[in-house]
């Protein structure tokens, strides 16, 4: 047998044979897909997906790049493609070669439109005839034993089995390459974790914070008793079998620790089939506050915090460089993920390798979608259809948690399993009513705003855009004690800022906190007045979520909601629900948003509104589209980029990043990242604010502002972060 390499040498100077490779990978994507019934096809997919590497190019080109001379690239997914194509054509199977050609083809460079795959591998065929012949020849040596039983799935299932499929081969491929270049790395992954201990874990931190309630002279307990009751609700319910599930919670109700209870508790109920968390959430300021939380409870190496992804070239070149930074792209290697709505959901409909890699791991997951209600109308469609598939076929329980629940079960055709029985949770809303609304009926003016705001020793102000935030700041620029929160901060700044108000509100000082809606879900923070410039209904809801969250005030908090003249207003869906929720506060007393009959009643008007697919994503997964559905599908409408800033550590990092990509040194670099639109980054390129770094990845140049933070970039599509 003629002797093939996968890959150039590593720092030992051994080369990776592709013999090995090829089954090292085939043995990983079993291992990977046995998760949800098909280990056979990922391990035949495995064993083939690198046999265009037998080409004499291709190996001259590994030669080239070991001596460092230039040699074109020599496409190589494509081969083992092509022979499956072959043997698909010969056996008349018209369709089912999809399944395994669209995985091997686009390993590397992402997953095609099925119909121009086709066209390009009958032409691949008849113009490489004998190097196919080759490949055949080295494949009898490989394939396995047993023949292929190919599943029928209806159009979108077949669609979400090839990504995850496509996923399998991705991580064993990127698993099996890193081992060859970096074994010590690579090694770093055998992290193996018992559920029974983080769960012991989780127990004791409970009992100790119970005890710590009981203790508190001044503690509400009221809010003491319905977290309990909360918590037990979700502890019960954790025994249910694994499904769809609605975790509905009045803010404050301690909804972050009870939904982390429920999933740890029903994967010890269902050990069989579930095997990791997956926490998403819709703003980075709560990924800081709920890793931070879940860390200290169940420790560091448990809790993985993804929210930004490393932009990577994903091309067939076998540069050095290149190959690292493919294989830095993340996976979900742990058994709690803490990411963004952006990362899952722009994951589970990406066509792109990198980003797809970590789904075969959503199998078996307890997915807490945190906030659910924040998930665009005009994606709903799709997102609904995928999440039920992942329930039906892949193991997978969701619990859709939010203080104002959405209306999915009227749009979605399924019905969740109240975790908290409805009669409870409703009781609770009324106990747990520890604000008063009132709502201005004039608008006002920045000047005036602002005059009011100074006379308040400790208030927060929620704006619908950055640009107001800025606006208003500008008015406070000399008070005293004035702080800013947008995703104009990095993360690393953000938390500082949160530490430092939390600090203030405790010792009774002055502070008037200034932000965006970043601030208003999950972040536990507790001010004796809120300001809510009118937005949706859920967002006021939550922002009021901020206000006598301890229930401290006999009284009442105070939230005001009110009209700044000039202020901005998102486009599309924000503004469809601010329109909805002037014309209900018309219509009700302003505490009736305390009653989630009112919350029902918005979203059900919201979706009649909406198209909930807005972007006819679902028409091109039914023709197995994938680049096409990857580009329609978006959480977020306009495209980003990600620029490293000036602040801390985040010059010293970045350079380390450079020298070395790794998954490890972007994990570091994370917390001094802010994301821009396409559009802005541009102009600031222009104007040599920006420095490239990779595609997609840039350094600010600038001046980063201790108040504002990235001072210079206030084009706002939306405030959430990729």
């Amino acid at each position: 047998m003629t002797e093939y390499y996968a890959h150039t040498p590593n720092e030992k100077g051994k080369w990776h044979y592709l013999k090995d490779h090829l089954q090292k990978v085939a043995e990983l994507a079993r291992g990977f897909a046995d998760k949800f019934g098909v280990g056979d096809l990922a391990y035949w997919i495995g064993l083939w997906h690198d046999l265009g590497k037998v080409n004499p190019s291709f190996q001259s080109y590994l030669d080239a790049c070991f001596i460092g001379k230039r040699h074109d690239k020599v496409p190589h997914a494509i081969g083992g493609a092509a022979l499956m194509f072959a043997y698909a054509l010969e056996s008349q199977q018209n369709d089912n070669w999809k399944n395994l050609m669209l995985p091997i083809a686009g390993h590397h460079a992402g997953l095609y439109d099925s119909g121009e795959l086709g066209l390009k591998l009958k032409d691949y065929v008849e113009a490489n005839r004998e190097l196919l012949q080759k490949l055949y020849i080295f494949s009898k040596q490989l394939s396995p034993q047993k023949s292929l039983d190919l599943i029928a799935y209806s159009k979108y299932e077949r669609e979400l089995f090839i990504r995850m499929i496509f996923s399998a081969l991705v991580d064993a491929d990127y698993l099996n390459t890193e081992a060859h270049f970096d074994e010590e790395l690579s090694m770093t992954r055998q992290v193996v974790f018992s559920f029974d201990g983080l769960w012991r874990r989780f127990e004791q931190n409970q009992a100790k914070l119970m005890a710590m309630s009981g203790l508190r002279h001044n503690a509400n307990q009221v809010v003491t008793v319905a977290r309990k009751e909360i918590y037990e609700a979700c502890v019960a319910a954790a025994q249910d079998s694994p499904g769809m599930f609605r975790l509905t919670v009045p803010t404050g109700g301690g909804k972050t620790r009870s939904s982390l209870a429920f999933a740890l508790r029903h994967i010890l109920a269902h050990p069989s089939i579930l095997r990791r968390i997956i926490i998403a959430i819709p703003y980075t300021t709560i990924i800081d506050q709920t890793v931070r939380e879940y860390r200290k409870i169940l420790g560091n190496e448990a809790v993985l915090e993804h929210h930004s992804q490393m932009p990577i070239s994903e091309t067939e070149d076998q540069t050095p460089d290149q190959v690292r930074q493919r294989l830095a792209s993340e996976n979900w290697d742990a058994p709690i993920i803490v990411t963004t709505n952006v990362q899952l959901f722009e994951s589970l409909f990406s066509n792109r390798p990198g980003k797809v890699r970590k789904l075969h791991n959503i199998a078996g997951s307890v997915i807490i979608l945190d906030e659910a209600q924040t998930l665009p109308a005009g994606v709903l469609s799709p997102v609904l259809d995928v999440l039920q598939t992942l329930v039906k076929n892949y193991g997978v329980s969701v619990v859709l948690s939010s203080a104002t629940q959405p209306a999915f079960h009227a749009i979605g055709g399924f019905v969740p399993k109240d975790i908290v029985p409805v009669e409870q949770f409703e009781k609770h809303f009324r106990k747990l009513a520890r604000v008063h609304y009132t709502r201005r009926t004039q608008e006002l003016p920045w000047d005036e705003l602002a005059v009011e705001l100074k006379g308040i020793k400790q208030a927060l102000v929620v704006l619908n855009s950055r640009k107001d935030a800025l606006r208003l700041l500008e008015e406070m620029k000399e008070m005293e004690n004035v702080f800013h929160l947008s995703t104009l901060l990095c993360g690393k700044h953000r938390k500082a800022v949160l530490r430092l108000v939390q600090c203030r509100l405790k010792q009774g000082l002055p502070v008037l906190l200034i932000s965006t809606q970043v601030i208003e879900a999950g972040v536990d923070i507790d001010f004796p007045e809120v300001w809510r410039a009118t937005g949706p209904l859920d967002r006021i809801v939550q922002a009021a979520g901020r206000c006598n969250r301890e229930g401290r005030m006999p009284d009442g908090g105070k939230v005001v909601i009110f009209d700044p003249v000039e202020g901005r207003m998102p486009k599309g869906e924000y503004r469809t629900g601010f329109g909805l929720t002037d014309f209900l506060l018309g219509q009700n007393d302003p505490d009736k948003l305390h009653d989630p009959e009112l919350h029902e009643e918005y979203f059900r008007r919201l979706y009649a509104e909406r198209n909930l697919d807005e972007h006819d994503v679902q028409p091109y997964r039914g023709i197995l589209n994938f680049p096409e559905t990857a580009k329609r599908f978006r959480i977020i409408s306009e495209d980003t980029v990600l620029v490293v800033v000036n602040f801390g550590s985040g010059d010293e990092l970045l350079a380390e990043y450079r020298s070395r990509p790794s998954r490890t040194a972007w994990r570091r670099l994370q917390p001094y990242v802010v994301s821009l639109s396409k559009h802005e980054a541009q102009k600031l390129l222009s104007e040599y604010w920006l420095e490239p770094v990779t595609e997609g990845l840039y350094r600010w140049c600038g001046k980063y502002d201790r108040i504002k933070g990235l001072a210079e970039a206030i084009h706002d599509p939306a405030d959430l972060i990729a």
